[in-house]
């Protein structure tokens, strides 16, 4: 056969869509005669990254651990003496969410404000759900939903359970858990009760502690006697 420009048989596609760390690999085969040089550059005429390999006759490139700054458009030269070929793709990198922060377990009181955050990296930017024992939890007159953000006011019992934050992009959704517990109770002195007796020399202090466990808390008042004791003005 005699001498004849260069024409790509084997190409990497218009566009490529490349997983962070992951590895990618670009082929560019070409038959011409005398058998063609292949070269590689990026369109926007940044350089090369610095980690990319080639086969041995430089008809495949590969850039392992592919990270953002990674993307964009490569093209591939096929030229011998009797001319040239090109191809060119476009790289777009994607990251599935990964948790950056999560909600924890909260215990609080009736008529408390819960608040609670999760926040996720990844690309295409995650969007955010909320879920409560496996529901669909949605904006109310309490209950306060923007993007990761969950802010439920004037807690009562019935606001217990299980919560779900779910981070979701094209490539993956996961989810972070957490349990509210809302409590209610009466004052109660059992684990921390008041001394019935306090021995002190005349002229001296007393501390005497009013601990009880209540949710919410007690609110507390002193007596002696009859008499309802107020603080002194000093």
């Amino acid at each position: 056969m005699g001498q004849y420009e260069p024409k790509i048989e084997v190409r990497f596609p218009d566009i490529v869509h490349a997983a962070q760390d992951s590895s990618v690999k670009l082929e560019c085969f070409a038959l011409g005669n005398p058998v063609p040089e292949i070269s590689w550059r990026r369109l926007d005429g940044s350089p090369l990254p610095g980690k990319v390999k080639y086969s041995k006759s430089q008809a495949a490139l590969e850039i392992p651990n592919f990270q953002q700054e990674d993307e964009g458009f490569y093209e591939c030269a096929a030229g011998n003496l009797r001319g040239s070929n090109l191809a060119k793709g476009r790289l777009v990198f994607y990251a599935p969410p990964e948790w950056e922060q999560q909600i924890q377990n909260m215990y609080l009181s009736v008529y408390d404000t819960l608040f609670w955050e999760c926040k996720a990296r990844g690309k295409p930017s995650p969007r955010y759900t909320w879920l409560k024992n496996g529901e669909l939890l949605r904006p109310g007159e309490r209950i306060q939903i923007e993007n990761g953000t969950l802010v439920i006011t004037t807690l009562n019992v019935s606001d217990s359970g299980v919560y779900q934050c779910a981070a979701e992009n094209r490539y993956r959704v996961i989810y972070a858990n957490a349990e509210l517990r809302v409590l209610a109770s009466a004052p109660d002195f059992s684990k921390n009760p008041v001394r019935k007796t306090s021995v002190v020399h005349v002229g001296g202090d007393v501390a005497i502690g009013c601990k009880p466990a209540a949710f919410p808390s007690a609110a507390v008042t002193w007596r002696r006697g009859a008499g309802v004791l107020r603080p002194s003005r000093r």
